[in-house]
């Protein structure tokens, strides 16, 4: 964009696009930020010139300029002192010149001192010191140091930028033997000399002495005062200690040992006897030590022989005499204390640990004794430890394998070990087992360690496998109760005797048989007499029997085909031109609907095919009676009725 700067109104303006912001805009803006945030750092936006955002950013730090100033006066006011302010920012600085430039003004105006002094402590601070020098004069000169202050913040801001170095350019005026030190916006003089310990060096460069009882900087204790020398400090306790009596660092009144300190505080033939406070002399005795003894003239101390004076001194070991004492020579197991001057037993066990004994040590009096966990013995060496065979002594009540420091009792096939003792066997019962219902197909009879099965009474016999019930086939076996004029047959644990008469106009096919088989038949065949009309129009040709055993409520996922009806009529052909069909149908003996029959075609031929579609619980009997009807285009053609004998057993097997 193109900058236009336009006057209007004595206001410097700046043209964006039809947008028009005058330089007092931007500075009012910096203000109002400077106010609200107390930070310049972040400052919106609002126009891309330059020049109004140089103006925004020095009107927002003058805002903070002239409030750090501000508080830096009145901390000078209400307190004083500026110890509490921190110079090591630059947001700080001019808060803390601020305050020491009018704590300045303040000292001169209440010594008297003119407030325009010729210090060289820089324009700011000079306009600062004047302000508060006035402070006391009217209203009208209050108002003047208050203008003048507003001119120190013109000038803040160069603070921040460019300290001119005094010492560098040969600006300052220190004297001989002293050093020129820069300092914000001044310089100070120091002398080269320093003023050594306990004195400090003041503004007029004089060493004066530090008060180290009124700085408290002192380490006198809580039984002192502190008393101020030149240079240092003394510490003078607070309590006097009497006669007989010096005082410790602490302050505390020790008793002074007359007859130590003094030399010869009695007279000869005395001895010195030292009290709390003082002392006294008393007539000299012969004292003897421990051990010894006055003799017979009470002018000596002679030895005690306390080997033969004290009995048994040494409670039963050797006991040798020495100048003022004795010593017990200890036998092997014990050490002699000479505290306690006894023989006492050593603990080997603790002074050896792990090298006397293989497994567990005891101590005894002069000696120690080992011994041997569970399962272990004591060997010959009495240390060592062999494994026990625990097996020998039985501990099993059937099998036993000795282990390295233990054993284990194990059982013969069909017991199990005890959860209570684990040495004892306990028989398994198979038949209770979550697998005993599949062990065997009827019933399971326990035994000790073992097990065995059996099956019906009657009809059945145990298999080779010793679990399965196999069916006894009676008619084979010839056990069954049948007449010669009725067939047997053979059912699921047991036999059915049968006999058939074909019905009137009927004949049977073939011979009957002594023992009937499954899925054989029965067949009667329709046979009418010379001019039976009524024979002849009997759609029925054919009455049939066959026989069938089911095991009872077996589980059908799906439905099992049992028995099928097999045709001669071709699928789909023809006959006499026209078409031919089957219908199949089971009209009685249903029980349950267990049964239903269905049409299918098997090598180009219709069979029906009966199948069980749900359990039967027996011992049941049943005879399903099912049709096979012809069917043409002219009507029914003929009939076949089919018996089917179910035989439901009483049991699954």
């Amino acid at each position: 964009f193109d900058l236009m700067v336009i006057i209007k109104h004595s206001s410097l303006l700046f043209l964006l696009g039809a947008e028009q912001i005058s330089m007092e805009d931007c500075c009012k803006n910096g203000q109002k930020h400077g106010t609200d945030h107390e930070d310049c750092a972040s400052l919106p936006l609002i126009s891309e010139s330059t020049t109004c955002r140089i103006v925004q950013e020095q009107c927002c730090v003058t805002v903070l300029e002239d409030k750090m100033c501000t508080n830096g006066i009145n901390t000078a006011k209400d307190q004083g002192a500026c110890d509490s302010l921190f110079t090591n920012t630059c947001d700080t600085k001019t808060t803390k010149m601020c305050c020491d430039c009018c704590t300045l003004g303040k000292t001169a105006h209440e010594l008297g001192l003119p407030c325009d002094h010729n210090l060289s402590v820089g324009h700011q601070c000079n306009l600062v010191s004047r302000a508060c020098c006035v402070e006391g004069a009217t209203a009208h000169q209050r108002e003047q140091p208050q203008q003048e202050t507003r001119d120190v913040f013109l000038y803040c801001l160069s603070c921040f930028f460019s300290d001119i170095n005094e010492c560098l350019v040969g600006a300052s005026n220190c004297r001989g033997g002293e050093r020129c030190i820069n300092t914000e916006g001044s310089f100070r003089c120091q002398r080269e000399v320093s003023c050594g310990t306990g004195y400090e060096l003041t503004d007029s460069n004089n060493c004066k002495d530090i008060d180290e009882c009124e700085t408290g900087i002192h380490n006198c204790g809580p039984q002192f005062q502190c008393q101020n020398t030149q240079g240092s400090f003394r510490c003078l306790p607070k309590v006097q200690c009497g006669s007989g009596f010096i005082q410790d660092a602490l302050g505390n009144c020790i008793d002074i040992n007359e007859c130590v300190s003094q030399t010869g505080p009695c007279n000869r033939g005395q001895i010195c006897v030292n009290t709390v406070g003082s002392y006294t002399c008393q007539r000299n005795s012969v004292n003897c030590g421990r051990g010894y003894h006055l003799n017979e003239e009470g002018t000596r101390c002679v030895d005690i022989d306390e080997c033969k004076t004290t009995e048994n001194v040494c409670g039963g070991h050797a006991c040798l005499n020495m100048l003022g004492s004795y010593r017990c020579e200890c036998e092997a197991g014990y050490m002699f204390n000479s505290i306690t001057r006894l023989c006492e037993d050593v603990n080997e066990c603790r002074h050896y640990p792990g090298r006397l004994c293989a497994h567990k040590c005891e101590n005894t009096l002069g000696s120690y004794k080992c011994s041997c966990t569970t399962g272990f013995a004591l060997a010959a060496d009495g240390r060592n430890c062999d494994d026990l065979n625990e097996c020998e002594s039985t501990p099993c009540s059937q099998e036993c394998a000795n282990v390295y420091g233990s054993y284990q009792c194990y059982c013969r096939r069909g017991y199990q070990l005890s959860d209570i003792d684990g040495t004892t066997c306990e028989d398994i019962d198979e038949c209770a087992l979550p697998t005993g219902g599949h062990i065997c197909s009827y019933r399971c009879h326990n035994t000790p360690g073992s097990f065995h099965c059996s099956c019906p009474v009657n009809g059945y016999t145990l298999a080779v496998n010793g679990r399965s019930c196999q069916d006894i086939d009676e008619c084979v076996t010839g056990s069954h109760t049948c007449t010669e004029n009725q067939s047997c047959f053979n059912v699921q644990g047991g036999f059915r005797c049968l006999s058939f008469e074909c019905p009137n106009n009927y004949r049977r096919v073939g011979e009957t048989a002594a023992r009937l088989e499954r899925s054989e038949v029965v067949r009667c065949i329709k046979s009418c007499q010379p001019n039976n009309i009524a024979c002849v129009l009997d759609p029925t040709h054919s009455v049939s029997h066959t026989f069938i055993s089911l095991p009872t409520f077996r589980e059908l996922p799906r439905p099992e085909e049992i028995v099928f009806l097999r045709t001669t009529v071709p699928a789909y052909g023809s006959y006499n031109f026209g078409s031919y069909d089957v219908k199949f149908d089971i009209l009685e003996g249903n029980v349950d609907n267990a049964f239903d029959i269905i049409k299918r075609v098997e090598n180009g031929l219709y069979v029906g095919i009966v199948r069980q579609v749900k359990p039967l619980i027996g011992p049941a009997m049943t005879v399903l009676k099912l049709s096979m009807r012809n069917l043409t285009t002219q009507g029914d053609s003929g009939l076949n009725i089919v018996n089917v004998h179910v035989f439901v057993s009483e049991f699954w097997f």
